[in-house]
């Protein structure tokens, strides 16, 4: 049984290719017609992974290529516009949720990912027992089970 890669939050909303253009110049990041329909693909919610986000931006860019969102996902990770994060057995996935320290619950049997609040108040939301100096910013956490629906197919089969 699969599912999609689903988010538990509404689709942000970005406005139109302008406010898009905006967000990537306050990032420090040129506003090309690639980098604004990377950003609208992943506007939509959810997690995606290059190959899905090439999908719906080649729709829009019959010229653009699985590198290219490649080199625009790992441009808008870096400027803090886009998150990556990487569930064991799956692809590399792309978020636009950010700042927010959220975690996320894994499906081990299917794969569905939803996003969960930070554990405990805000980031980095969780103490590490030894920092080794570090100064701690942040806390990702992945939990990994059953979603209700493949919980049902076991018990049933």
């Amino acid at each position: 049984m699969t599912h999609p890669i689903l988010d538990t939050h509404e689709p942000h909303q970005l406005g139109g290719d302008r406010e898009i253009g905006e967000r990537l110049k306050r990032a420090g990041l040129r506003s090309t017609e690639p980098r604004r329909a990377v950003v609208a693909a992943l506007g939509q919610g959810g997690h995606h992974s290059a190959a899905e986000v090439f999908d719906s931006v080649s729709e829009r860019l019959t010229g653009t290529s699985l590198q290219a969102v490649y080199g625009i996902l790992s441009a808008l990770n870096e400027a803090g516009l886009a998150r990556k994060i990487e569930p064991p057995g799956s692809p590399a996935l792309y978020e636009l949720r950010i700042g927010d320290n959220h975690h996320h619950l894994v499906c081990t049997e299917c794969g569905l990912i939803l996003d969960v609040p930070c554990a405990i108040g805000e980031a980095p939301c969780l103490t590490a027992s030894e920092t080794h100096g570090f100064a701690i910013a942040t806390a990702e956490v992945t939990y990994h089970g059953m979603c209700p629906d493949c919980q049902a197919a076991s018990l049933a089969a």
